[in-house]
């Protein structure tokens, strides 16, 4: 199967086409050797993680969750090709779909790709206003969706806001890649898109929220489970 890594060159073609380009171009032999490793192994690694792992199976994320789940918010950022796969994992909850990318602010273009091919479902909302009565959730799952929030007060917007939803005993489940050396070995100039986990844990304090678990997905996709503090 390769529907992983199909969606990234759908979604990224460009960025991809750069890096062939620069691997054939008249370059210094460095720079040249750096564009082909960094194309092929992000292609490499984007098989590994969204193909082969299993990731959309999504049962690697039980040991994060909370005892009882009945009810959750999945939060997306441009597009949700995640909520179709969440029955295997909760299958009694009861969820809604959040977007809090901002369509007033920058969307990159990769996102836009993505929306064509993936029309919204969710319902379109402010990281600092989630339509949710306070407690009302068990689980708020961010699914690599959070780093699109580029400012460091819609991070953290979002961040208290997920912890105002949660009922007492409720998780923040945030699955990102990180920025850190598996994933720079494997994207790139790539992985400065993505944040540092020292990034998240900065955010989830002034939230009021704390680091109860954490699980990987090999080593460039991590699950953090956060609770109030």
């Amino acid at each position: 199967m390769m529907r992983g890594v199909a969606q990234v060159l759908a979604f990224n073609w460009p960025k991809v086409l750069a890096g062939a380009v620069a691997a054939a171009a008249p370059l210094p032999k460095p720079a040249r050797a750096g564009a082909a490793w960094f194309t092929v192994a992000s292609l490499a690694a984007s098989w590994w993680v969204y193909d082969l792992s299993g990731l959309y199976r999504w049962t690697w994320l039980r040991p994060v969750l909370p005892a009882r789940v009945h009810r959750h918010v999945l939060v997306t950022a441009g597009f949700d090709e995640v909520s179709a796969t969440l029955p295997a994992l909760l299958p009694e909850s009861a969820g809604v779909v959040l977007d809090v990318l901002d369509p007033r602010g920058p969307v990159e273009a990769s996102i836009r790709r993505a929306r064509r091919r993936y029309p919204a479902r969710a319902v379109p909302v402010r990281p600092e206003a989630l339509p949710l009565a306070s407690g009302a959730v068990d689980v708020v799952l961010a699914v690599l969706a959070a780093h699109e929030l580029r400012t460091p007060a819609g991070r953290e917007a979002l961040f208290r806001e997920a912890r105002r939803v949660l009922r007492p005993g409720g998780r923040l489940v945030l699955v990102e890649h990180h920025r850190d050396l598996p994933n720079v070995l494997a994207f790139g100039p790539g992985a400065w898109h993505f944040y540092p986990r020292a990034e998240w844990e900065r955010v989830a304090t002034r939230a009021g929220l704390g680091c109860v678990a954490r699980v990987r997905r090999t080593p460039l996709v991590t699950a953090t489970a956060f609770e109030a503090a």
